[in-house]
């Protein structure tokens, strides 16, 4: 009977009830970053965190990420991307970046949360690099320039997160001081074997999978230790923009503390 109704409707009001059943916005994100090693799933705090969550996805939404690479890892602390594509030749290049997105230090850097590098000394630098923290990492980040931007969660492939982190780690300078390589030993480095792209962890896309309106209501993300300021809701706030970053950036051990800062 509805079917029959709507067809008997004139052409515009068809329009209008077709627009109504329709979702009005979407105001929660889920993106699956498909690597070589699996698939991870990440919920975005779109509404805590807008400017941020835009801007990665209009990386997303543009391909910039598709054949970038994972080019740091330090165990018990983070694993980066979001810097570097490589092609077929394993050719590493610099991904385009936008301008820098303002600071938004809402949610905590515990394990298993997503957030962006930035520049030392500038909280409002960040534009293509992205960390997935794989400790509680509050006591530091929270507060270290700013604070860090959290700005999703890994809600399926943390055990993929924890296989990249687990890789034997090289280093070959500038940017790639710890870079995780997959079927390279110690011997192959000693011997300057070639790396090809059998080795790298490559993230071959980043896709929006979920656009559902409360794809986040479950989420429980906790608050940055940075202030008392209570949180806004950790979904929510619609997808789209841009993002990006501006520079190579590299996460270096000092002692017990360490910190994420950019370097040529």
């Amino acid at each position: 009977m509805l079917l029959t109704w709507k067809t008997k409707l004139p052409a515009a009001a068809n329009l209008l009830v077709l627009l109504l059943a329709l979702p009005l916005a979407a105001t929660a994100t889920i993106v699956e970053v498909e690597t070589d090693l699996g698939s991870i799933e990440i919920n975005l705090y779109d509404n805590a965190t807008p400017a941020t969550v835009t801007n990665f996805l209009n990386y997303v939404n543009s391909g910039a990420f598709s054949d970038s690479i994972v080019h740091r890892s330090v165990p018990g602390f983070v694993i980066q991307g979001g810097g570097f594509i490589t092609d077929i030749n394993a050719q590493v290049s610099d991904i385009t970046t936008n301008p820098a997105v303002s600071n938004e230090p809402v949610y905590s850097n515990v394990r298993g949360t997503i957030a962006m590098a930035k520049l030392g000394n500038d909280p409002n630098s960040a534009t293509s690099q992205w960390f997935i923290n794989l400790a509680n990492n509050a006591a530091n980040l929270d507060s270290q320039n700013g604070g860090f931007t959290v700005f999703g969660e890994v809600t399926a492939g943390l055990d993929v997160v924890d296989a990249i982190a687990g890789l034997p780690l090289y280093n070959f300078g500038s940017a790639f001081t710890d870079l995780p390589l997959q079927n390279y030993s110690a011997a192959d480095f000693t011997n300057n074997v070639p790396i090809d792209n059998t080795h790298l962890v490559i993230v071959t896309e980043v896709t929006v999978i979920d656009t559902t309106v409360d794809s986040a209501a479950g989420l429980n993300p906790i608050p940055t230790t940075r202030n008392t300021t209570p949180p806004g809701n950790g979904g929510g706030g619609g997808g789209g923009g841009s993002f990006a970053l501006l520079s190579l950036l590299g996460l270096f051990g000092f002692a017990a503390t360490r910190t994420l800062r950019h370097r040529r």
